[in-house]
């Protein structure tokens, strides 16, 4: 099957730092190429990959060091990049937000899916969605579709990584040494709510995060004063190859949320280290894990400090397993590609997947 991956232009594929969607591109469109099939990938020029790269900028936007950045024109020029190319393929797969490819592939909406990577529950994306009714949609979890329930949704296929991504070391985090946080530092994910667990427990938590700009001030006013450097420490925003150590070293991962995460992918990596995962009872989460096997669901600060000892005794192994069995990425790729099957065979219409 001829596949064309379309990735925004915010980030390289994979990123070099924080990126979730982009990382779960690479993921994907490296798993399909092991499946062989003939992949391309429309992305930044400094993306990575074994598909066929059509370099759409020259750089990702995030770490382009340019004043004056247009991230609308660079996304404009790489829809028209794809429309010219458009018949050298059997399905186009999209994973833009806010939709830019609407207007562009209506007449072809039939050969092309889109997996929408963020929250659908914004005012304006329900009308959007009624204009254009015919475009295939293949949501990442069911929470997220519920969002948006009149959408064409053809499947739902949650993430996965490769096997190999992560080694896990059994005995590493048994000590108790320190609690992992991992992802944004903004009021969404709660990082005050997990500084909270680690107080009451009196367990050492690690902070690695990003600080986007429009987290800035949330973080000097609420977080930062939390940030003692002993008992809570914010080692900064970690690169793919430290990952595994700060994950796979920690006792357990908390993921206090506090909005209708449509995934969460950091909870997968942390389960296939082998660590458990704390999280709160919210978006995603009650699809992703199994409690009292891969980790434990909360719906407060006293549920959360009440499962830490049983968190804490969780076999870490069968924790790896579960993973295995659910959140490859081969078992992702096959999924999309019984998905592309049933688009180009006819069957648009939404599947309870």
């Amino acid at each position: 099957m001829k596949i064309a991956h379309v990735a925004p232009l915010y980030e390289s594929v994979p990123p070099q730092l924080y990126g979730g969607t982009e990382r779960i591109i690479s993921y994907l469109t490296e798993a399909l190429v092991n499946l062989g099939h003939d992949v391309t990938l429309f992305a930044s020029g400094d993306s990575r990959t074994s598909a066929k790269l059509v370099a759409c900028r020259e750089q990702a936007l995030r770490l382009d060091p340019r004043p004056l950045k247009s991230e609308i024109a660079a996304h404009l020029a790489m829809l028209e990049e794809v429309r010219s190319r458009a018949r050298d393929f059997d399905v186009i797969h999209f994973h833009l937000s806010h939709f830019q490819h609407f207007p562009f592939f209506e007449h072809m909406a039939g050969r092309t899916v889109t997996t929408p990577h963020g929250r659908l529950d914004y005012v304006d994306l329900a009308p959007t969605y009624r204009r254009f009714p015919s475009f295939p949609m293949i949501s990442i979890s069911r929470s997220q579709r519920a969002r948006l329930p009149e959408a064409n949704w053809i499947a739902t296929i949650p993430h996965g990584l490769p096997l190999d991504l992560y080694e896990p070391d059994y005995e590493a985090g048994t000590d108790g040494t320190y609690l992992a946080f991992l992802g944004r530092l903004s009021r969404d994910k709660r990082p005050d709510r997990a500084i909270e667990i680690a107080r009451r427990t009196g367990l050492k938590l690690k902070l690695a995060a990003k600080i986007g700009d429009g987290d800035r001030a949330y973080f000097r006013e609420v977080v930062e004063p939390l940030i003692d450097g002993d008992r809570v420490e914010y080692v900064g925003e970690i690169e793919e190859p430290q990952k595994a150590a700060f994950l796979g070293n920690a006792a357990g991962l908390l993921f206090p949320i506090d909005w209708p995460e449509p995934f969460g992918l950091v909870v997968i990596e942390a389960m296939a280290c082998g660590t458990p995962v704390l999280a709160w009872n919210c978006g995603a989460m009650p699809e992703i894990i199994d409690p009292g096997v891969t980790g434990f669901l909360a719906e407060s600060i006293e549920d959360a400090v009440a499962s830490m000892p049983d968190l804490l005794g969780l076999d870490r192994r069968r924790v790896r397993e579960t993973f295995e069995a659910r959140f490859s990425a081969t078992r992702m790729a096959r999924d999309y590609v019984a998905a592309y099957a049933r688009l180009l065979g006819g069957g648009t219409q939404a599947q309870a997947s």
